[in-house]
């Protein structure tokens, strides 16, 4: 096929019918068509146009702990920016310039090591900064949004922009960054003792310890909450926790997530999702919205 050699010839990781279980938290999801970590801008540039020419979707993804990928596989272009070029940090003072392919865990880490604050609750999110900005990452105080300056973006026509922050529609596990590559963004941060940080931090991990069951895989969250309404705690009332369809079980400690017990399928998930919906909106006349992103 012509689009596998234009394909082929894109420089840096190039996979064909990519198992999406080896690249998502959930453990799930059949093999993806291409799989592309580019080495440099150039060569993103090359793969969007070398997708736009054949007429093939493409998908990004960063650290993959919030999608569940269908299991007969994805007929698309799964990008990730993994690449050095994509996990580059600089700044000085509060101010950083932080790439999308950066990990939470890592930013965090500098951000300790030099007395930086604004971002502790973002401790024990399994993503990356561009996954973070996509679904403005936060908690029902605090979101990523609050601390960013502008964020640097491709579109798929390989076009690169700098959008301030009020030209970005930042909302609730939302920031209309999907019809971008997010290519880094820069935060402004407060100066801090570092050990208070540090503790921060640590506490943070500690409360999202307690509240959650990490034993098994998962996507964390898969509905997001209504209207100040947790979406765990009305599906805990609809009586489901514990209650498995194949391979796939609602967590018996947070309502929200739903576990990968060893062997489930995409259709597990998507059938305890149902009946969660459908549970909640008959108790409760509310309708949840997923917070995951869910390809097929």
């Amino acid at each position: 096929m012509v689009a596998d050699n234009v394909f082929k010839a894109i420089k840096g990781k190039i996979k064909f019918r990519e198992p999406m279980r080896r690249h998502t938290t959930f453990k799930i999801g059949g093999p993806a068509k291409y799989y592309l970590e580019p080495r440099d801008i150039r060569q993103l540039k090359l793969l969007l146009k070398a997708a736009k020419r054949y007429k093939i979707p493409v998908l990004v993804i960063g650290a993959g702990s919030n999608i569940l990928a269908a299991d007969q596989g994805l007929e698309a272009a799964v990008l990730r920016l993994a690449a050095t070029v994509f996990k580059k940090i600089s700044g000085r003072n509060n101010n950083l310039t932080v790439a999308s392919g950066v990990t939470l865990s890592r930013l965090l880490s500098l951000c300790r090591q030099r007395g930086l604050a604004g971002l502790e609750f973002l401790a024990g999110i399994p993503g990356t900064l561009g996954g973070a900005l996509a679904m403005n990452a936060g908690i029902p105080q605090k979101n990523i949004a609050d601390l960013v300056e502008d964020v640097r973006v491709m579109d798929y026509n390989g076009k690169i922009t700098t959008l301030k922050k009020k030209e970005i529609k930042f909302g609730y596990r939302s920031s209309g960054l999907a019809k971008y590559i997010i290519l880094n963004a820069r935060l402004r941060l407060t100066k801090a003792d570092k050990r208070q940080v540090k503790e921060r931090i640590e506490n943070y991990l500690r409360l999202r310890r307690a509240a959650q069951d990490n034993r098994r895989p998962s996507a964390g969250c898969v509905f997001k909450n209504h209207q100040g309404l947790s979406a765990g705690r009305l599906i805990d009332l609809c009586g489901l926790k514990g209650k498995r369809i194949g391979g796939a079980s609602i967590c018996g400690r947070h309502a929200n997530f739903i576990l990968n017990l060893g062997a489930a399928r995409a259709r597990d998930v998507l059938r305890l999702m149902d009946l969660a919906r459908a549970e909640v909106k008959k108790k409760f006349n509310i309708t949840l919205e997923p917070e995951i992103n869910i390809w097929q």
